[in-house]
Parts: structure tokens; C-alpha cells; sequence
């Protein structure tokens, strides 16, 4: 069975002032009885004097029966018990109880305390705390005895009645015994009322200590208790109201805080959960990304290495061909026909040397010579050579270049040959006109330019996207050797940039070019979606 924590506070808390007024009421008890000791002793000493000094003068002139009778009277007093008067041998003398009179006590008896103390010789003169003691009667009384010497003073030892040596110090002692039943049930009555209180207060303290300990403590305790559970079985909108200025309002704060991080914590791992398919989605997208960009460097690394060698063997005999056909076609003594079929020879020579050229230099990795260049510049520059072109007669250049375009570290030739293969290639996928689109921004986040080149063709099939820089892979009917993307490829990726290929949702192929910027660039005079100008051949 669970202790509650009030019950636990009051019991503790009562025990403790229990046993407190406990040993303060046996002090204060006992230091009343002293004091109510005190007060026997002088009242019992007073009252022996008294007797003395009204007895002096009886003592002296013998007066045996009126003494007696003074002792009788005396002894009649409330609280007095008994008064009785030694002789020097110990013989009682007078008493209020007549049938002791006459009878020897010892030096041993009680009422020699006053004479002999730890077997000393007889005392002359003592403290009345010597000369008291308390005991109880043949009755079961409590009763305080009080002596007081009778010493043998001039007027004694000179007196005509009697006679006493002057060596004599002591004649007698008078004993007068005193009840102290009134003080017993006093300090009873007092020592019961002391009690009595004490349990009443208990009773009082231990309610209060309750109440309040239950209103104050047990009652947020329990409400944090059942706040704590109901957060524990997943409901994370509990709070506790929290008003007290202290440790438990405090606590109740912190309970509040926790299960509100508890709740953004919650609602954080929700929405994690709710968008980890796509971030692995995206993620996944941006691992294939890479793995193709790994797989394509793979390719053209091993296709460079197998085209360096094919070509090197190809490129003599064809300069051999083409030597001695140039001499064969200077005879003069050769036939029409032969002319012709030399003519045929020399031209389809001249363009497997085309050819052959064009795999030596995609088999060498040529080191970009960069500098800082205006992209703008060399998009202008190989818009230049390609608008002259037959195949751009119907093609309309559309240009949206952004206002404030960084210049970029990059060689130049190299990424002007980048751009006219891909405006070659829009043109060609637009046989019967349509627009060529340049457009250009920066994205801030990676501090790159980005360059778009698109065109209102056929676009490119999807199942031929991830193939579409693979070496010597064509679409085209009367293809070449289908290197020119893949050197274009070969030459962003040199200079630290991406190259991504898609179609447009409204047609067409779209070419997306990234390159780190070098810097800032001066806004560009040419104006957002105005037309460049071509001249017609």
C-alpha cells in the first residue's frame, strides 16, 4: 500500500513535536518541583525558628509541659505531620506523636542526616539543603523533613535551672516533618494539563500540517503525477496550471516546457517521416546524377584511351592515300572518268582525316587556359559564327541575359566551341525553323552562372536522355561521329561545372550549363528578352 507524502510529512513532523514537548514538560515538571522543593524547605525552616525562638525562653526556665503543648498546637498546622524535638543522646524529647517520646535513634537513623553526613563527625552548623530531606511515610506519604540544631549558647550553659558545659557545642536538634501531597498533585495536575495540551496541540498542529501540506504539496504533486502519466502515454497537449511562486510552480514550468519541445519534437519527427520518400526520392535522383556523371568521365577516360590509339593508326595511311592520290590528280595524262573517281578518292580521304582528327582531339585531355572572361562575350562570339550558317536562315535567336552577370574563370575557345555545338545541334533539331532561347542568371546559393540554351524542336526521347553524351551516340540520320556533346561534356566538367540535358514541357530540348563565377560583371547593355541581331547571309 503507497504512503501518501502528507501522511508521511504529518507523521514525521508530529513525532517530532511530540517528542519535544515531551522532554520539555519533564524539564519544565521537574524544574517546578524543585522549585515548589525550594519553597517546603524554606517554609519548614522558617517554621523551625519560629518554634525555637518561641520556646527560647521555656527552654531556659524548664518549662517542660507548656513546650509540649506549644508543640502540640504547632503541630495541628496544615501540611505539618509531625514535630519532635532531640535530646543530645538522640532521645526524643517532645513530639507530636506521644508514644515515640523517650525512644533513641542512632546515628544511622534517618534523622541524623542532619548531624552525620558519610559517617563525618557531627556538624556544628549546615545549609538547610544539608539539612532537609524528602521520604515517604509508613502511609506511602510523601513527606520533607527539616532539622535545625539547638546549640549551646551562653544563656544555656550559665542558666540557674539547669546546668551545661560551656564545652558542650550542640544540646538538641528539632525536626519538623512537612507533607508534600499538595505539591505531588499539583505537579500531577500541572504535569496532566502539560499533556493534555500537548496532545491538543498535536491534534491541532497535525491537522493544519495536513491540510495545508495536501492543499500546497500533495494536490500539485498529484496533478504533476497525472500530467507525467498522460505525457508518458503520448499525449504531449497536456499542461499544468501553474500559479505558486515555488519550487513545485516552478517545476510545473519546466513540465510545461519539456512537453512543449516534446510536441516540436514530435511534430518534427511527423513531418520528417511524412517527407523522408521524398527527400530519399530526391535523394536517390542526386545519387543516379552522379552515378551517370561517373559512369560518362568512365567512358570518355576509356574511349579516350581506345580512340588515341585507333587514330594514331588510322591517321598514316590515310596521309599516304592522300599524298599520292594529290600527286595521282595532278596527271595530265588521266582519263575524265579517272579524274573523277581520283576526285572521289581525295574528297572521301580528306574527310575520314576529318574524322580522325576529330578523335585525336577528343582523346586528348587538353588543359583549359583559363582567365577571366564575360560569359555574355563569348555566348555574342559563337552567336557570330553559327548566324551566318545556312541552317539559321529560319531560325529566330532569342536572348535573356540577366543584368548583373558575374565574369567567370574559364578558357574561352574552349567553351565558345561548348556553345556552338549546342546552338549546331538546335538548329539541326529545327529543320523547318522555330527559336533558338539563351538566357542566363546566377544562382546565389552556389555562387554559379547558370546558362540555358533551348530550342522549339522534336526535343530528345527519354529513353535516349542519359545517353545523350555518351561518345560516338547520334540521333541524327546523317550523323557524324557523335563526339561533339561529349566533348562539350568533357570540357564543362574542366572547368568545375554541370551540364544537364531535358525536354521542355511546351516541346523542345533545353540545355542547362553550369560554371563557377570569378567575381562581379558589369550590367549587360542588352536588354531582357530582346532578339539578337543576325544579319542574313
Amino acid at each position: 500500500m503507497r504512503l501518501k507524502l502528507s501522511s508521511k510529512f504529518v507523521g514525521i513532523s508530529c513525532a517530532a513535536f511530540l517528542g519535544i514537548m515531551l522532554v520539555f514538560a519533564f524539564i519544565h515538571v521537574e524544574a517546578l518541583r524543585e522549585s515548589f522543593l525550594e519553597e517546603s524547605i524554606y517554609e519548614a525552616d522558617t517554621l523551625g525558628e519560629m518554634l525555637l525562638r518561641n520556646t527560647y525562653y521555656l527552654m531556659l526556665d524548664d518549662d517542660r509541659t507548656t513546650l509540649q503543648k506549644i508543640i502540640d498546637e504547632a503541630g495541628e498546622m496544615e501540611r505539618i505531620e509531625k514535630i519532635r524535638l532531640f535530646g543530645r543522646e538522640g532521645i526524643v524529647k517532645f513530639s507530636t506523636d506521644r508514644d515515640e517520646i523517650g525512644t533513641a535513634l542512632t546515628d544511622k537513623d534517618e534523622g541524623c542526616n542532619f548531624c552525620h553526613v558519610s559517617d563525618a563527625s557531627v556538624l556544628l552548623d549546615a545549609p538547610p539543603e544539608k539539612r532537609s530531606r524528602t521520604f515517604r511515610d509508613g502511609n506511602g506519604k510523601e513527606v520533607l523533613s527539616m532539622t535545625r540544631g539547638i546549640y549551646n549558647e551562653p544563656n544555656c550553659f550559665l542558666a540557674a535551672c539547669h546546668f551545661h558545659s560551656k564545652d558542650e557545642k550542640k544540646l538538641g536538634i528539632l525536626e519538623v516533618e512537612l507533607s508534600l501531597e499538595k505539591m505531588s498533585s499539583q505537579l500531577a495536575f500541572y504535569r496532566q494539563d502539560v499533556f493534555v495540551m500537548t496532545f491538543i496541540l498535536l491534534l491541532i498542529l497535525s491537522i493544519l500540517q495536513y491540510l495545508f501540506t495536501k492543499k500546497l504539496v500533495s494536490r500539485p504533486i498529484n496533478k504533476l503525477l497525472f500530467h507525467t502519466r498522460c505525457l508518458a502515454s503520448g499525449d504531449l497537449s497536456t499542461r499544468i496550471e501553474t500559479g505558486a511562486r515555488d519550487e513545485i510552480g516552478e517545476l510545473g514550468q519546466e513540465f510545461n516546457k519539456m512537453a512543449g519541445n516534446l510536441a516540436v519534437a514530435q511534430n518534427e519527427l511527423c513531418d520528417l517521416a511524412l517527407n523522408l520518400e521524398l527527400k530519399v526520392e530526391d535523394r536517390t535522383a542526386e545519387i543516379k546524377q552522379m552515378q551517370n556523371q561517373l559512369l560518362q568521365s568512365a567512358k570518355l577516360a576509356s574511349m579516350g584511351q581506345l580512340v588515341a590509339g585507333i587514330a594514331h593508326e588510322i591517321n598514316n595511311p590515310l596521309s599516304g592515300i592522300l599524298m599520292f592520290s594529290s600527286l595521282v590528280a595532278k596527271s595530265p595524262n588521266l582519263s575524265d572518268q579517272a579524274q573523277e573517281n581520283i576526285g572521289v578518292v581525295i574528297s572521301e580521304t580528306k574527310r575520314c582525316a576529318k574524322i580522325v582528327g576529330d578523335l585525336l582531339k577528343f582523346s586528348r585531355e587538353s588543359i583549359p587556359e583559363k582567365r577571366k572572361e564575360s560569359i555574355y562575350r563569348i555566348l555574342e562570339q559563337s552567336l557570330n559564327l553559327v548566324a551566318q550558317q545556312p541552317m539559321f536562315h529560319n531560325v529566330e535567336i532569342q536572348v535573356g541575359f540577366c543584368q548583373d552577370l558575374p565574369d567567370i574563370y574559364a578558357d574561352p575557345d574552349q567553351l565558345q566551341q561548348v556553345f556552338f555545338n549546342l546552338f549546331i545541334n538546335a538548329a539541326q533539331a529545327m529543320p523547318k525553323g522555330g527559336a533558338l532561347k539563351i538566357s542566363t542568371s546566377v544562382e546565389k546559393e552556389r555562387n554559379f552562372a547558370v546558362i540555358k540554351v533551348a530550342d522549339t524542336g522534336s526535343g530528345i526521347p527519354e529513353d535516349n536522355l542519359d545517353k545523350i553524351f555518351d561518345p560516338f551516340f547520334s540521333t541524327k540520320a546523317k550523323a557524324g561521329v557523335g563526339l561533339g556533346l561529349s566533348i562539350s561534356y568533357g570540357i564543362i566538367k574542366n572547368h568545375g561545372g554541370e551540364v544537364v540535358a531535358q525536354n521542355r514541357p511546351e516541346g523542345g530540348a533545353e540545355f542547362t550549363i553550369w560554371l563557377p563565377v570569378a567575381g562581379s560583371h558589369p550590367a549587360i547593355s542588352l536588354e531582357e528578352g530582346g532578339s539578337f541581331p543576325v544579319d542574313a547571309p
